[in-house]
């Protein structure tokens, strides 16, 4: 870890980075974001425990009424930002420029913000990709992202454990009730996950419906609890 460290430093005293968000110099060693942009961010202070939604009042305690009324079959989720700016154009960057450094970036962001969780689950899965989308993307960001936070954490990632299999429209596109039929039977699991605890990992929670449905196909195949591990969150509830 101390030659890597070493090396980190060298490479950026001999390649400065720029710092994403403004285009300026990062001076500082081993930062990805200048100060400035590193103040900006926004931060998820004060949410829902369950679904992660943030809170516009810092008075607003415990689960937030959707979760109370349709509780999702995750049992709680960490999201580190909302999804505004400059967050969005990382996000955005990643999916529909492959810019992976963001991949790097978001990724260990997430994994220093979780590292400190009172247990980690026993396995990784970033949110699948239908074949066909995958073809036309070429990679998938959940799993870029999920790659840093494996890594950083020492935990195991599964990639082929449970598939999409079936290409759904867009949910932020769609209404409530189309939400949440666009996404039966989305899912299948093709391992046992008797008695595991998984974490989830995607870029953007929008409705959660996509995480609950996942979550469902996990618990029936035999997980003892599911998570779910976001970059970014909207305001939009379930």
């Amino acid at each position: 870890m101390k030659i890597n460290n070493w090396l980190s430093n060298i490479q950026d005293w001999l390649l400065p980075r720029l710092c994403p968000g403004c285009g300026l110099t990062c001076k500082d060693p081993g930062q990805h974001l200048c100060p400035g942009c590193r103040v900006s961010l926004p931060v998820i202070d004060h949410g829902c425990p369950r679904c992660a939604i943030p809170y516009m009042h810092a008075d607003i305690q415990g689960t937030c009424g959707a979760c109370q009324r349709n509780p999702p079959a995750f049992a709680s989720a960490v999201a580190l930002y909302r999804y505004a700016p400059p967050v969005d154009h990382f996000i955005r960057a990643l999916k529909f420029h492959h810019d992976l450094a963001m991949a790097t970036l978001l990724g260990q962001s997430l994994a220093t913000a979780v590292s400190n969780a009172p247990a980690h689950p026993d396995v990784i899965v970033p949110v699948p990709m239908h074949p066909a989308r995958l073809r036309h993307r070429g990679f998938n960001q959940a799993v870029e992202i999920a790659r840093p936070v494996a890594r950083e954490l020492g935990l195991a990632m599964d990639l082929d454990g449970v598939v999409r299999v079936r290409d759904t429209a867009a949910q932020a596109r769609l209404t409530k009730p189309e939400r949440r039929r666009n996404l039966r039977r989305a899912f299948e699991a093709r391992r046992d996950y008797d008695g595991l605890s998984v974490a989830l990992i995607d870029d953007v929670m929008t409705t959660g419906e996509t995480a609950h449905h996942l979550a469902r196909t996990l618990l029936k195949a035999g997980a003892r609890e599911v998570t779910v591990w976001v970059i970014a969150r909207t305001s939009s509830g379930r």
